[in-house]
């Protein structure tokens, strides 16, 4: 959120280790969410309604510009995992810009589960206000059903379930860290504050999926009358629809910049490490750069692109334009440094004849399991017409780890073209024991002009890969041990039989923030 100048962030954090437990709320402040202030923790469990953990929440600003945090609390200890409650704190004092001390008034907690869902209650949203009323959602669940319950409240204090769900969808299971925001209609990247209403509004409904650790999102109407939120009939509800990123992302959030006037997305990059390791390295888990999303002109799904403050950490710069890329042809870009380093590409190519056929009994498969499935058997390294083209990212100086980032274009029956966007980090480490799969999403995009741009943001450990404008995006962990620091490379590839066209490259090595 932001307040007095600042942007607040607050997150899950253990304190005491690198692993699950002592769930508390970590705190930093940010004049422009690059660099980081850190804070002591705004809440700890301290009271008998969070006595066994400070859960995920949201922060609302009441009218006034007072915040409040909703968050969820933990009466009772593991395993089920507990019994949840919902509570709320506010500042203990309002002109501390910083937000320094939070108060847990003694009328929590505010919401209890009932008798069927007390251990799946929890991660309440940030609220809106319409019809006299502020509103907001409770993930939750009934067996397989997932479920976001929606609360009323005039005050704030005391809220009533609405007797039918907002949303809910049969064989999802638990929906964790449910959000829902509007967005214009127009395609317009300015965001909206979470209580606009009007005809230009559409609105977004996204939850994190405890079985499948990924997170889905779909696009649609709500009713303000009944209070129930609605897709439209385009977007597939559950397992097999959209999603933020096609890789390690979960748990994110949105909220409204005011200052910006955008909405601006986070997401939890987790590990793709063993417990055991993360125990040994001494920390899991960071936040991926902060997201401004907004609707697609089509409307068919959202657009993600980093802040623009993220281009004031850009030093050495490398500009590479019109270079052809052969069969095989692999071109090493030099003069950045390439642990660290923003990339933006657009690769162009004269012909779409040359295109492998795409499968028709591919299509028994969910989109996101079949693009993930043919990212690891169709890799960087295996021959194709139109592609496999992009980044190594990461490389060691003889390739003995590299992680490629790459587009891989299919022809249909129908002749269409379906585009795959890949981020493989089956090739990125020579130590065998880290779980590092391969990613991959489809790109809704029209190839008439024969051109496909590619973003790669890269850090030491992450990747986060924006393809044609933020259409589709996998972020990746990876751990090398040859391609670090100085010794880490990058190169632009292709292993198609078309010739591919770097028409315009940029790259700059990326400054170090000040980090919490």
């Amino acid at each position: 959120m932001y307040y007095k100048g600042f942007y607040h962030f607050f997150c899950q954090y253990n304190p005491k280790g690198a692993v699950w437990g002592n769930i508390v709320w970590a705190h930093s402040v940010s004049k422009d969410m690059i660099n980081w202030i850190s804070l002591k923790p705004a809440m700890v469990p301290s009271e008998w309604f969070d006595k066994y953990g400070c859960w995920s929440g949201s922060a609302t600003i009441l009218p006034g510009d007072k915040p409040v945090i909703l968050y969820t609390g933990v009466i009772k200890p593991k395993p089920d995992p507990g019994y949840q409650v919902q509570n709320y704190a506010i500042p203990a004092n309002y002109s501390d810009p910083f937000l320094q001390d939070w108060v847990k008034p003694k009328n929590n907690p505010i919401l209890k589960p009932t008798v069927e869902n007390v251990s799946s209650f929890r991660d309440p949203t940030t609220a809106w206000f319409n019809n006299g009323q502020w509103k907001m959602l409770v993930g939750s669940r009934h067996y397989d059903r997932g479920i976001a319950y929606l609360y009323k409240s005039k005050d704030f204090v005391k809220w009533a379930r609405v007797k039918q769900p907002f949303h809910e969808k049969s064989g999802t299971g638990m929906w964790e860290c449910p959000d829902f925001y509007p967005v214009s209609s127009h395609g317009r990247r300015n965001g909206l504050d979470t209580s606009t209403l009007g005809k230009n509004t559409k609105y977004v409904f996204k939850v994190s999926l405890d079985q499948t650790r990924n997170e889905y999102y779909t696009i649609g109407e709500y009713d303000v009358v009944n209070d129930q939120y609605q897709p439209y009939n385009m977007f597939v509800d559950g397992w097999a629809g959209l999603r933020y990123d096609y890789g390690n992302f979960y748990a994110s959030k949105t909220f409204f910049d005011p200052v910006k006037r955008r909405r601006i997305l986070w997401g939890w990059v987790n590990e793709s490490s063993t417990s055991k390791e993360d125990v040994a390295k001494g920390w899991a888990g960071i936040q991926s750069i902060p997201r401004v999303v907004w609707l697609d002109p089509s409307g068919k799904q959202l657009l993600q692109w980093p802040i623009q403050e993220l281009e004031t950490l850009r030093s050495k710069k490398k500009i590479v334009s019109n270079v052809k890329l052969n069969k095989g042809d692999r071109m090493e870009i030099k003069g950045i440094s390439a642990a660290q380093a923003d990339i933006d590409v657009r690769f162009t190519f004269s012909s779409v004849s040359n295109v492998e056929g795409y499968d028709r009994k591919w299509d028994r498969f969910p989109p996101q399991d079949l693009a993930k499935d043919l990212c690891g058997i169709k890799g960087a390294t295996v021959q194709g017409g139109l592609g496999p083209f992009g980044f190594l990212a990461l490389a060691s100086k003889n390739l003995e780890e590299y992680t490629p980032i790459f587009f891989r274009v299919f022809k249909t029956r129908e002749k269409k073209y379906k585009v795959l966007m890949c981020s493989d980090a089956t090739p990125s480490s020579l130590n065998t024991k880290e779980y590092i799969p391969s990613f991959g999403g489809f790109v809704d995009v029209d190839l008439a002009e024969k051109k496909l741009s590619l973003r790669t943001l890269i850090d030491h450990s992450v990747i986060e890969s924006f393809g044609e404008g933020g259409k589709t995006v996998i972020t990746s962990r990876v751990y090398p041990e040859l391609a670090v620091g100085g010794d880490a490379h990058l190169h632009v590839f292709n292993n198609g039989t078309e010739t591919i066209t770097v028409e315009r490259l940029k790259a700059w090595s990326l400054k170090t923030p000040l980090m919490n």
